[in-house]
């Protein structure tokens, strides 16, 4: 690695957590020496200890001395005066944020496929991974959720082609070099990080600045946002005296796509629903046409799906992988996912904790088969509540029923006077039925209450509500 010695020995502060774990089973792939810390063993902790990766419980100063890395990697939530953190300072070793480590590990490989967007990253770097697996391409994957046939959220495979989810929480993505860039949306998120849209915008710019002048930019066409983001990176280009890459827009139509002024190069086609789940054609260019069967709900997947195959397609993957890839695909982990069978209730979870999303994926379960729709829902982060307050009232007041736990964060110590409360109230205020619940077991009773054969249980938020679901639902 770029920056980082052959062989050298790795450290991973948190080693438990879903994106340390991945990465220290990539950095192990990759010939270093890894090791790592937790506060608790954890199923993932396990997995990497059967590895043979020393790990550390808990975490404490002598276990710096004990494995003498070489490099530390931390994330975001491991504050400066943690033990480890200051004894590595003591000795004057180099500590890596996860980001930092991440983007020095991209630029290893000769083609690398980073995915951003605010909505939709994780689905859409699954199916671009299965497609050039179908193709027999044999990637490297990076993604923020596990999928069930990596067992995790990593593949380690060729050192010639990686697949990543590319964040932008608090610019992480600029540490990644592109050669495909895939923006799927641009929204209003990480208000912590990005007080206006316009900042997002920006962020965003910058991020296609680090595109391959020879690579490509897959965007949503329609996406006003990716147009400004677009418009602003050929400046910057233009100036550079660079080539600006090539822009392959994808749409569910004919009409001139804003960000390129042109008809979308990757379209959707004869667009059906069955039971829920869309049924397509992707055509390329009127000169290549795809027929697609998905087995995951909602338009929104549909877009996904077309941004997936345009990247893959200009990384090698055939039509009939894309295909099979597209028609196989089951989701990943918290996106859309069936958890079982509650009293004769399908119980489904997602991680949309976002106005947009949480609209987008409301709209997925009601056109799947079903009596009534129960929603569940958690707001993330008090900064995103307070600022996204009206769209998440006008995103869940057409529900026939919500529940609200109260708003989780694990990185904020000001509530900034909101709640949860607050949604439901203004909700009722506005027509709707909304009901808060402070204690998980009177929500759950309350689940309960309302439920009958046939209905959906729609689970939506961060994974502290998400596992409301095992719960409900502790054996498949």
């Amino acid at each position: 690695m770029k920056d980082i010695k052959q062989g050298a020995r790795i450290y991973f502060i948190g080693i438990g957590g879903i994106s340390m774990n991945g990465l220290a089973r990539l950095a192990k792939h990759a010939g270093f020496v890894v090791g790592g810390s937790d506060n608790h063993p954890s199923e993932r902790t396990a997995i990497l200890e059967e590895q043979g990766i020393k790990i550390y419980y808990p975490q404490v100063a002598s276990n710096i001395d004990d494995f003498k890395p070489d490099y530390l990697v931390k994330t975001a939530a491991i504050l400066p005066d943690n033990k480890e953190v200051s004894r590595a300072n003591e000795l004057g070793l180099q500590i890596f944020d996860r980001a930092e480590f991440l983007g020095a590990f991209t630029r290893t490989y000769k083609n690398v496929i980073n995915v951003s967007g605010t909505h939709g990253k994780t689905t859409t770097t699954s199916m671009i991974s299965l497609m050039l697996i179908d193709e027999g391409l044999d990637p490297t994957v990076h993604l923020g959720a596990d999928l069930d046939i990596f067992g995790g959220t990593v593949k380690a495979g060729s050192e010639d082609l990686l697949v990543s989810e590319a964040c932008e929480f608090n610019r992480s993505f600029l540490n990644f070099s592109s050669t495909t860039a895939v923006i799927t949306n641009i929204d209003h998120d990480h208000v912590d990080c990005y007080p206006t849209i316009e900042d997002v915008i920006d962020v965003f710019a910058r991020f296609i600045r680090l595109v391959d002048d020879n690579g490509y930019v897959v965007v949503s066409g329609h996406d006003k946002n990716i147009a400004k983001a677009v418009e602003e990176a050929k400046e910057y280009f233009a100036s550079a005296g660079r080539s600006f890459p090539q822009i392959i827009a994808c749409a569910t139509d004919d009409a001139v796509c804003e960000v390129t002024g042109a008809v979308a190069g990757c379209r959707a086609e004869n667009i059906t629903f069955n039971d829920g789940l869309p049924s397509f054609d992707i055509v390329f260019d009127q000169e290549t046409r795809i027929d697609v069967q998905l087995r995951i709900p909602g338009s929104h997947n549909i877009s996904n799906a077309l941004n997936a195959a345009a990247a893959a397609y200009v990384n090698g993957a055939t039509p009939d992988a894309i295909r099979n890839a597209l028609n196989s695909f089951a989701g990943a982990d918290g996106r859309y996912t069936v958890k079982g069978k509650y009293k004769g209730c399908d119980v489904v979870v997602d991680y949309a904790h976002h106005p947009t999303a949480a609209r987008a994926t409301i709209e997925a379960a009601s056109n799947m088969p079903h009596n009534d729709i129960l929603v569940v829902f958690q707001p993330l982060t008090f900064n995103r509540t307070k600022l996204l307050f009206d769209d998440y009232v006008s995103s869940l007041l057409p529900c026939k029923k919500v529940l609200f736990a109260e708003i989780f964060s694990d990185r904020e110590s000001d509530t900034l006077g909101m709640s949860s409360k607050m949604i439901s109230d203004k909700i009722n205020e506005q027509g709707g039925d909304a009901e808060f619940y402070e204690d998980r077991e009177e929500l759950k009773k309350r689940i309960d209450e309302l439920i009958r054969p046939g209905d959906i249980i729609l689970i939506l938020g961060p994974e502290d509500i998400r596992t409301l679901g095992d719960e409900l639902c502790p054996e498949k």
